[in-house]
């Protein structure tokens, strides 16, 4: 059951469905928050959340919203504000990525994963915003990664994409400071999700090899530190980026050991 830290918060949670997005919704929910279930092609996976999240006490809904139409976006934030009240937190969860090398990449991938991932966040700050700003202030929390920072080969539209939520995440955070609006990004490391497993079916011990605490991340190793900026503890923290990587990206190609 609620907690109470985030009672009577709204969260907007893109992405939602499954993975990372939907481990982020229980956790705001535990803390009071009643959840807004974005998704683009999992409604029975969105509504199965929703009904998850009713059971902890708190209000749900699930909305279909292909965050990179900015009229399905509007369309989607309306009806948060419509249906819950508003919006006081927004987690730009929704990503995609493609697996080729940089010659071989086919335009319409390229446009793609940019324009879900970081025409997506621009959008979904942009009318979450104003909303959040009319309720006196609140709480943008952008998901990023390892690709915030560094060169990862056959992934160029997905790191082009996350380092450009770096730099997005900085001057949103400027600029929406006077609203009482903060804006940070979570940066997950190896994380173990349906998805990632499906990709490497040692996903957990290739990356747990590399990792220095020895394991690969959970769900809620991200849900919770998304937790951390959406509460009252960050309310003097904006413009961070939080790594939870075990210690992954901290660790340079080092050819000695011990």
């Amino acid at each position: 059951m609620s907690t109470g830290i985030l009672d009577g918060k709204i969260a907007l949670v893109t992405g939602a469905s499954t993975g990372i997005g939907r481990e982020i919704v229980l956790e705001l929910a535990r803390r009071g928050a009643d959840a807004v279930i974005n998704h683009v092609n999992d409604a029975p996976g969105a509504d199965a959340l929703a009904v998850e999240v009713r059971g902890l006490g708190r209000r749900a809904i699930a909305i279909h919203a292909d965050v990179g139409f900015a009229d399905q976006v509007e369309a989607m934030c309306a009806a948060a504000e419509r249906e819950l009240g508003g919006i006081d937190i927004l987690v730009n969860n929704a990503g995609v990525q493609t697996w080729s090398p940089l010659l071989d990449l086919a335009e319409a991938d390229w446009d793609r994963v940019i324009r879900t991932n970081l025409k997506g966040c621009f959008l979904c700050t942009q009318s979450a915003g104003r909303r959040i700003k009319a309720r006196d202030g609140g709480r943008v929390i952008n998901i990023g990664s390892g690709a915030n920072k560094f060169a990862f080969p056959r992934l160029v539209d997905y790191t082009a994409s996350r380092g450009g939520i770096e730099m997005f995440t900085k001057v949103a955070a400027v600029e929406l400071a006077r609203f009482g609006i903060t804006v940070n990004c979570v940066a997950p490391g190896a994380i173990e999700t349906e998805r990632t497993q499906r990709e490497s079916p040692d996903y957990a011990g290739t990356w747990a090899a590399l990792t220095p605490l020895g394991r690969v991340g959970k769900p809620s190793d991200v849900a919770q530190a998304v937790a951390f900026f959406a509460g009252p503890d960050a309310g003097f923290v904006t413009g961070q980026t939080l790594w939870i990587d075990g210690g992954l990206n901290s660790k340079p190609a080092w050819p000695y050991e011990g």
